[in-house]
């Protein structure tokens, strides 16, 4: 599919193919799991940091020279969906260390299937900020738009969130595309459906019971 402007997607190369070959596998031991998902989380924030602004900024080098810089140009801060995006706020410390994080808490109603904001805690000033919003798993969009209207709602600029996104359904992007347009997404794949349980195909499981061991596998059996 086209991604369209606002969403970015790693560069295929055979070496992320290869990492979503280990990652993907039902049988891949956690400790791989955790260790090839975080290469990956980190190129992905990477990416997303990519996105901010910047302004220019001279520094002279140890030799006395000048070299012609840039510095973020923007106060950011970084807002984990609990549980699955905690997986991303260590690498986030390790390429931004002292970076603010805020928390949200959404989980789906069982009886409505319609996503239920249960906690959140922010940065004071949010509203001045950018903002990654870390969000694995991208699938019909009600979590994630649910999470961006949190951050509308502090006052956060949608042109101003950039969600940052392990797998990302061709269902999720279209709906995050037509209802807030303005969001960017910075993703490692896009898969090829949802299935009649709103299951990405191929998958990858429930990557924060994967991750953080509360299952053996994430996969059905």
């Amino acid at each position: 599919m086209t991604t369209g402007h606002n969403v970015h997607l790693l560069p295929q190369t055979d070496q992320l193919r290869a990492i979503h070959t280990i990652i993907r596998d039902r049988d891949c031991p956690r400790e791989d799991f955790v260790f090839y998902s975080r290469r990956v989380i980190r190129l992905l924030l990477e990416a997303g940091l990519d996105l901010l602004p910047f302004t220019k900024k001279d520094v002279t080098t140890p030799v006395g020279t000048t070299f012609h810089g840039l510095e973020f140009a923007t106060k950011i801060c970084a807002v984990p969906v609990i549980r699955a995006g905690e997986a991303m706020e260590g690498e986030l410390r390790h390429v931004h260390p002292g970076i603010r994080i805020g928390k949200i808490l959404i989980q789906r109603d069982k009886r409505t299937k319609l996503p239920h904001l249960y906690y959140q805690h922010l940065p004071a000033d949010i509203a001045e900020r950018h903002v990654l919003l870390l969000e694995p798993m991208l699938a019909t969009a009600g979590s994630a738009i649910a999470a961006i209207d949190v951050l509308r709602d502090a006052g956060v600029p949608e042109n101003h969130i950039i969600m940052v996104n392990f797998l990302s359904s061709p269902e999720g992007l279209r709906r995050v595309a037509t209802e807030r347009p303005h969001v960017r997404i910075v993703t490692s794949a896009i898969e090829d459906r949802l299935n009649e349980h709103a299951f990405m195909i191929p998958g990858i499981g429930d990557f924060g019971d994967r991750f953080f061991g509360t299952t053996d596998s994430g996969a059905v059996k």
